[in-house]
């Protein structure tokens, strides 16, 4: 007689629905993002929980623009461990919070700067085309045409392309001078960083930079290039610096000063200008 489970089924039988089980594709979900919500100042606010393999203690961060603070927590720690530590830092989140700079929407009538000099945002009804900077009666403007719930989009997608164009030509004044060429020019929408080299030699730069004056995109420019030859922040490192920016202090003590405020400008559209990020190659560097 064949054997059978206690239910009363063939033990075959058994053995046959549990390798279709093993078959059956296994379906995985990322899961929900982890995160802690505070009370500041009558308004709530979103702490993104970020669980570190290397974090011997606790760490709470406020990114630069209006991402959402983020505390960084050892693998094993628990959530009511992060909680406290990070009710405990609440009058310093505070603070940090209150000297954000309010963001600067992609909306008609906005004044954004664009290589240093103030724009007012216009849209054009019923035009075709994109984004035209002009100078009116009311000083520099940028015409954006096309329907009004594009608007943002358009801005966005413009400043991203004026700023690979200026950093274009920057870094290949800076490369040539040095002997040296990038692998890929990236444009980006980072927020530790203005711009980093690779150890493979890839430039990246934040697309926000086109909104500095002329000189500060230089700066950063004639950085990156300099880590093509000196990776490193050695004293050979600043001598070729300065070679190539004989003015960088100037440059980097206005990003300093200023820094937040480009961060703020298109704050309300950032997934979309991170989405829309830029991976391309050198586009004209020689």
């Amino acid at each position: 007689m064949p054997r059978r489970d206690g239910s009363g089924s063939d033990a075959g039988s058994v053995v046959r629905r549990l390798l279709r089980e093993r078959r059956a594709p296994v379906e995985f979900r990322d899961a929900e993002p982890e995160t802690i919500l505070v009370r500041i100042d009558d308004e709530h606010v979103t702490i993104a929980v970020r669980r570190v393999p290397s974090a011997r203690r606790m760490t709470l961060r406020v990114p630069p623009g209006h991402a959402a603070p983020v505390v960084s927590v050892p693998v094993r720690a628990s959530r009511l461990a992060a909680e406290r530590f990070v009710r405990s830092q609440e009058a310093w989140l505070a603070d940090r919070l209150a000297e954000r700079t309010p963001p600067i929407p992609f909306v008609d009538g906005s004044v954004i700067p664009l290589r240093g000099d103030p724009h007012r945002i216009r849209w054009v009804a019923g035009t075709r085309g994109t984004v035209t900077p002009l100078r009116s009666a009311e000083g520099p403007v940028l015409h954006v045409a096309g329907r009004s719930e594009h608007l943002p989009r358009r801005v966005g997608d413009f400043l991203r392309r004026e700023a690979r164009a200026d950093l274009v030509e920057a870094v290949a004044e800076f490369a040539a001078r040095v002997g040296r060429r990038p692998t890929a020019l990236r444009i980006k929408d980072t927020r530790a960083q203005w711009g980093s080299c690779s150890p493979s030699g890839v430039l990246s730069f934040s697309w926000r930079l086109v909104l500095a004056p002329a000189h500060v995109l230089r700066y950063v420019a004639a950085h990156e290039v300099a880590h093509l030859v000196e990776l490193n922040h050695s004293p050979a490192f600043w001598r070729l610096n300065a070679e190539l920016d004989p003015h960088h202090a100037e440059a980097r003590a206005w990003l300093k000063r200023h820094g937040r405020t480009l961060h703020a400008v298109g704050a309300d559209h950032g997934a979309h200008l991170r989405r829309g990020a830029d991976r391309g190659g050198l586009q004209g560097i020689s």
